[in-house]
């Protein structure tokens, strides 16, 4: 089966709010293209924000969730999942 193709400003969103909750510079930012880079950017100001207010593990988990940038269910070569 083929995996459907993930949005890319959704993704680089992503990446930059696990960029600030790791407490990375906003300098890291690894795009160019303009539009990735401000989601990047909008990624990292909105983790950066919640880092500062004291959100960790399940509450970011569950926020990205919402965003829908990545799943939460992995699937592991040994057959058992996170469901």
């Amino acid at each position: 089966m083929k995996r459907q193709k993930r949005n890319q400003s959704d993704r680089a969103f992503y990446k930059g709010y696990l960029a600030a909750t790791q407490n990375k510079a906003m300098d890291n930012c690894p795009f160019e293209n303009e539009e990735l880079h401000q989601a990047w950017i909008n990624g990292w100001r909105e983790g950066r924000e919640d880092y500062w207010n004291g959100f960790e593990g399940s509450v970011t988990a569950q926020k990205l969730e919402t965003y829908r940038a990545v799943t939460t269910n992995v699937h592991h070569p040994d057959g058992w999942s996170t469901m």
